[in-house]
């Protein structure tokens, strides 16, 4: 009956009329409910069996709508205000910068998109709720940076936008689409906690490149294209995961000496999910 009330108050009410229909009626719910929910199966690196939505990661219908849609929109918003194109141009928000807050300097958002990395990990510490251990997210995490990196640098090269203070490489911005990578993640790890976390988590993000804006490092254009590429690249992590990794363990990190490019020597990380 806890498992499932509506079947347990059909069956009482079939009880007062007979007993015979009532008991079937009742197994026939709990057999139709054992189909539908899915066994609690906690994967390798799981903190706990997933939610219904993170159940349905790996569905190429969220990933569309949850992904590939938002980031869409907001990359075609910054090819479409870019440089002095559109109804409200990036050159337009540069002019209203410049009339209204022509001093604003600032170096926080060189270190405001790292803060929601460092409660991520502090939840870790102190929580249970986090979705996955910390070896898996820590490789979610990874994962989505490097395709993010991936996606900016070869973009900016190709470009080749200055940005409005005169500096190169503009589009797109990489502290921006680091952010939202960053508030990203940490909304796929705590959404289900507390939506406050990613309301904070996002906010940050924003603010990151707001800033960018006023500090007169990027174009409004940079900054649209950043968030969504950011956001493009934790969902595709998370949806190749789901696919194709949920159920494989993840390899402890193995750091060993190494010698770097500049002949230096280093440290590497080999971290394998």
């Amino acid at each position: 009956m806890l498992a499932n009330p509506v079947a347990a108050q059909q069956a009482s009410i079939l009880q007062r009329q007979s007993p015979a229909v009532a008991l079937d009626t009742l197994n026939k719910f709990s057999a139709d409910s054992a189909l539908a929910i899915p066994a609690d199966t906690v994967y390798p690196g799981q903190k706990k069996p997933f939610t219904e939505a993170q159940l349905r990661e790996g569905s190429n219908r969220r990933y569309l709508t949850r992904a590939v849609l938002p980031a869409a929109a907001l990359i075609g918003a910054g090819i479409y205000t870019i440089q002095d194109n559109g109804f409200f141009s990036s050159h337009d928000a540069r002019d209203s910068r410049n009339k209204h807050t022509p001093n604003f300097s600032t170096k926080v958002d060189d270190y405001l998109f790292f803060l929601p990395v460092a409660y991520m990990y502090g939840f870790n510490a102190f929580s249970s709720q986090n979705r996955h251990d910390i070896r898996r997210q820590t490789g979610l995490l990874l994962a989505s940076g490097a395709l993010t990196s991936a996606i900016v640098w070869p973009t900016k090269k190709l470009t080749n936008i200055d940005r409005p203070n005169g500096d190169p490489t503009a589009f797109p911005s990489g502290h921006t689409a680091y952010a939202f990578t960053i508030a990203t993640i940490v909304d796929k790890e705590f959404r289900h906690k507390s939506p406050w976390i990613s309301v904070g988590s996002y906010t940050i993000a924003s603010a990151t490149g707001v800033m960018r804006v006023l500090n007169n490092e990027h174009w409004m254009a940079d900054v649209l294209a950043g968030a969504g590429v950011g956001i493009l690249s934790v969902n595709t992590v998370y949806w190749l995961h789901e696919k194709f990794f949920k159920d494989e363990g993840l390899n402890n990190p193995v750091i060993t000496p190494t010698v770097l490019p500049n002949g230096k020597p280093g440290m590497g990380m080999s971290l394998t999910f």
